[in-house]
């Protein structure tokens, strides 16, 4: 009975500790969240209850489509040149033959957001540097070209601090198997193949989570790039959200904010565990 009634007193214990956090947490995120889902299956209004059929205008809605469409292709493109672009960077800066760059990896990410899409724009821009040099006549940014130009800034923004994370990883795998590698004579791939991809697992589902995230946080650059309606190639989610809330479709953003969500956790859940161990 003493064992049952402390156990009881340390879980009250731990669940006064998390509470202040759980509050604020419910508050800004869990309570308009459940607001949100129930707007889904609403009128405008929030008072008349229709279903599916806001569901059924999101799917069948063509800038919906396109929005998916390019925030999926963003997100495949980005995520894998990120992770593995950071991680053969990461490997050169740690076994030495690129220490200096160790030391200002992380200047893009202090770089602010609209300087640095100013100097893309004159890099860019039909009249900018790239078509004066080149004598082009390139429309970078109001063509499909405009995608590759987002993912380019993306990646140099976002590369350096990657590079970090792949090093904390590096420095928590033992110098000793690396030596005992050596020592058996073990070429650079097997060392890499054998060692270091093994002892980046919990580092790697860290970093898709987060590389995931990112590539979705990227409107910033996307909106100052090619402003409120840009090429199609890059009209995301980010626009279609805009675009209804401007015209206050409450019902639309809901349920698509559920879709997105529900696709969100599914993505993301199986890598849960591994990420915060």
């Amino acid at each position: 009975m003493g064992k049952r009634r402390k156990k009881i007193y340390g879980s009250l214990e731990d669940f006064a500790f998390i509470l202040p956090s759980l509050t604020g947490v419910s508050v800004i995120v869990f309570f308009p969240f459940a607001d949100v889902v129930k707007r889904s299956f609403t009128n405008i209004t929030g008072e008349t209850f229709v279903g599916l059929y806001n569901y059924k205008t999101v799917f069948g809605n063509e800038a919906f489509h396109l929005a998916i469409g390019n925030t999926l292709k963003f997100i495949l493109v980005c995520v894998p040149l990120l992770l593995v672009g950071s991680l053969l960077l990461a490997n050169i800066v740690y076994f030495g033959t690129a220490e200096y760059y160790r030391n200002f990896c992380l200047l893009p990410m202090a770089v602010p957001v609209v300087s640095l899409v100013f100097v893309w724009k004159m890099l860019f821009h039909r009249n900018g540097l790239i078509n004066s040099c080149f004598g082009m006549e390139t429309d970078w940014l109001n063509s499909s070209y405009a995608f590759w130009v987002l993912v380019t800034t993306f990646l140099w923004k976002n590369m350096g601090y990657y590079v970090v994370l792949w090093l904390a990883g590096l420095e928590a795998i033992p110098k000793s198997l690396y030596e005992a590698a050596n020592v058996d004579g073990a070429g650079v791939c097997s060392t890499f193949w054998h060692i270091t991809l093994p002892g980046l697992k919990p580092m790697f589902s860290a970093t898709l989570i987060l590389a995931i995230t990112g590539s979705l946080k990227s409107y910033r650059e996307c909106y100052l790039l090619a402003g409120e309606y840009p090429d199609k190639s890059i009209y995301m989610i980010q626009h279609l959200f805009h675009n209804w809330f401007r015209d206050m479709s409450v019902e639309k953003m809901s349920a698509s904010a559920v879709v997105i969500v529900g696709v969100f956790v599914v993505i993301v859940y199986p890598f849960r565990k591994k990420a915060f161990l």
